[in-house]
């Protein structure tokens, strides 16, 4: 078998070995970037917890989040992603924005 060769008994092709690597590296950067934007969303979500709990206001805005979720849905549709994914995925940074916002408003 030759180097160049197909993937078998253990052994990977050194082009699909760096074109994997290539990959891995712009998936880690994007992993890094989604980490920090959420770290950005939550700094923001945490001044409106701090004005609900100053005004009283309900920790959770059903309205709000509907059209965030179908906000997110149509996003998602328009860039060729899963919309069903992209709703979890607000459901469960919605839900842990609520409970800091229910923690803001106990403090």
């Amino acid at each position: 078998m030759t180097e160049s060769s197909s993937a078998t008994g253990g052994e990977v092709d050194q082009q699909a070995q760096a074109e994997l690597l290539r990959l891995r590296g712009s998936i880690d950067n994007i992993d890094a970037a989604i980490v920090h934007m959420l770290a950005e969303r939550f700094k923001c979500t945490q001044e409106v917890g701090r004005l609900k709990a100053q005004y009283r206001l309900p920790p959770a805005d059903p309205a709000r989040e509907r059209d965030q979720i179908q906000r997110l849905r149509d996003l998602a549709e328009n860039a060729r992603l899963d919309p069903a994914f992209a709703e979890k995925f607000l459901n469960f940074i919605i839900a842990e924005v609520i409970r800091h916002h229910e923690r803001i408003a106990g403090a």
